[in-house]
C-alpha cells in the first residue's frame, strides 16, 4: 500500500513525520486538535513523498494531500465525519466545507476521498446508480443518505459499492 488514509489520530497541532526503516518508511501528514481528539492524516510510502507538492490542513476533521503523477495531478481527501450522536449542524458545516474544497478542483485532476464518512449507506442503490455499485449490506441511515448526496453532486463514485464482499469470519 502506497497511500493510506488515518482518522481519529488523536496527536496535538499538526505535522509530518517518518515512520519505519529507512527504504521502507511511511511518511504521516496529520492534522489533530487541541484536545486530542478527532485528527486525521494521510500515510504516503517514502517512494512517493517527493511527489507531494502540497498538504491542505482544514481542521482536525479533513485533510487534502496533492501529488503529482506524471503528467496528472491527484488530491487525496482524508475525512473524519462527526458521528451520528453529534449535532447535525456540525455534520452539515464539515459536509459543505469538503463540498467546497472538491467543488473546485478541475475535473482533468483525479480525487480519491477516504475516511470514516460516520454513515452508512446500505445495499440498495435506487436513485443513485451512478454512485453507489448495488454491493452494499444492511440498510440506509440518515447520514448515509448524506453521504451518498455529497458523492452524487459531485459525480463520485463508492468504490467499495462496485464488487461484492466475502463474508467475514469473525
Amino acid at each position: 500500500m502506497d497511500v493510506a488514509c488515518v482518522q481519529d489520530v488523536q496527536w496535538r497541532g499538526s505535522g509530518c513525520r517518518f515512520f519505519g526503516a529507512i527504504g521502507k518508511r511511511y511518511k504521516l501528514f496529520w492534522m489533530g486538535s487541541k484536545a486530542k481528539t478527532d485528527g486525521v492524516g494521510i500515510f504516503v510510502a517514502e517512494k512517493w513523498v517527493d511527489s507531494v507538492v502540497s498538504v491542505e490542513r482544514h481542521g482536525e476533521r479533513a485533510l487534502v494531500l496533492k501529488m503529482v503523477l506524471g503528467d496528472c495531478l491527484l488530491n487525496v481527501f482524508t475525512v473524519y465525519a462527526p458521528h451520528s450522536g453529534k449535532p447535525d449542524e456540525e455534520k452539515e458545516r464539515l459536509w459543505n466545507e469538503v463540498f467546497s474544497l472538491v467543488s473546485c478542483i478541475p475535473q482533468y485532476q483525479m480525487v480519491v476521498f477516504a475516511g470514516d464518512m460516520n454513515g452508512h449507506i446500505g445495499s440498495s442503490n435506487v436513485g443513485y446508480d451512478g454512485t453507489h455499485g448495488g454491493f452494499g449490506y444492511g440498510s440506509r441511515n440518515a447520514d448515509g443518505s448524506g453521504i451518498l448526496e455529497f458523492a452524487d453532486g459531485l459525480t463520485l463514485v463508492i468504490c467499495n459499492t462496485l464488487f461484492t464482499k466475502q463474508e467475514a469470519n469473525w
